[in-house]
């Protein structure tokens, strides 16, 4: 599956599709970017004068590109346009040490830990433009 496929097959779409490019995709792990636009829906609240991207819209960003692209990939032979793939969210635990600011390009780089009756559980990192550690953690969810 291409990567373009593999974002066709993800069940979200704007405003929560949070997944623009994936650049490197294996059955170990995946690589991708999403790039926050200053328009947002989440900006306009958080924080007032002073936008910055919520914690929970960054594990987001990690779990649709780090998890559900990843298991799409790996479930690739399951899928068809009758049988799209289902996915829940299991557990995350995300230790956060920059912001994310309007206009900022992220990329997220997983791996995966393991994959067996269909739960996948990944490493998770987010790096900022300047190649900083935004974000870490480990995102497990069920596709079916």
């Amino acid at each position: 599956m291409t990567p373009e496929e593999i974002i066709s097959n993800l069940p979200y779409q704007h405003p929560f599709l949070f997944v623009e490019e994936l650049v490197a995709v294996s059955e170990n792990g995946i690589e991708g970017s999403y790039t926050f636009k200053s328009d947002e829906y989440f900006y306009k609240g958080h924080f007032k004068d002073n936008p910055i991207t919520p914690g929970v819209i960054l594990t987001e960003v990690m779990a649709q590109i780090g998890v559900v692209c990843l298991g799409i990939h790996l479930m690739a032979n399951n899928i068809s346009e009758d049988n799209r793939p289902k996915i829940a969210l299991t557990s995350q635990v995300v230790d956060f040490y920059l912001p994310v600011y309007p206009n900022e390009k992220v990329t997220v780089i997983s791996e995966k830990e393991y994959f067996r009756f269909n739960k996948l559980k990944c490493k998770v990192k987010m790096l900022n433009a300047s190649n900083e550690l935004v974000c870490r953690g480990s995102i497990s969810g069920m596709i079916k």
